[in-house]
């Protein structure tokens, strides 16, 4: 089974592209807290009218929850070298709260800092 499901806030404003194709796909990055201090920086896809509306009202800061799939990527560089990268591919986007409030935002600022 491969089911992912996370609550978090972006880290940085929506990238919309249009492939080649003709697919619409929006690239972002959420930081979910962890317990404890800190988070962990989790980056997500999702395409079509998802991805279209997520570019059009999702912000910085914004609280959203994450239904989908991990996919993996791996690619080898000009050197040589072996790459490889984990994301989150979004069946879902649940628009779940605006931007952090005044006394949220210097913890989510360091959040930020610190991943991003």
């Amino acid at each position: 089974m491969n089911d992912v499901s996370l609550i978090g806030r972006l880290t940085r404003e929506c990238e919309l592209v249009t492939t080649e194709g003709g697919t619409d796909i929006a690239s972002m990055r959420i930081a979910v807290d962890r317990r404890g201090n800190g988070a962990v920086f989790v980056d997500v896809k999702c395409f079509e009218g998802q991805a279209r509306a997520c570019a059009e009202h999702l912000a910085k800061g914004r609280q959203v929850a994450i239904s989908g799939r991990l996919e993996l990527d791996q690619w080898q560089t000009d050197d040589g070298a072996k790459r490889s990268r984990l994301y989150v591919i979004a069946q879902g986007v649940q628009f779940v709260a605006g931007k952090p409030s005044a006394e949220e935002q210097p913890a989510a600022a360091a959040a930020q800092e610190a991943g991003a």
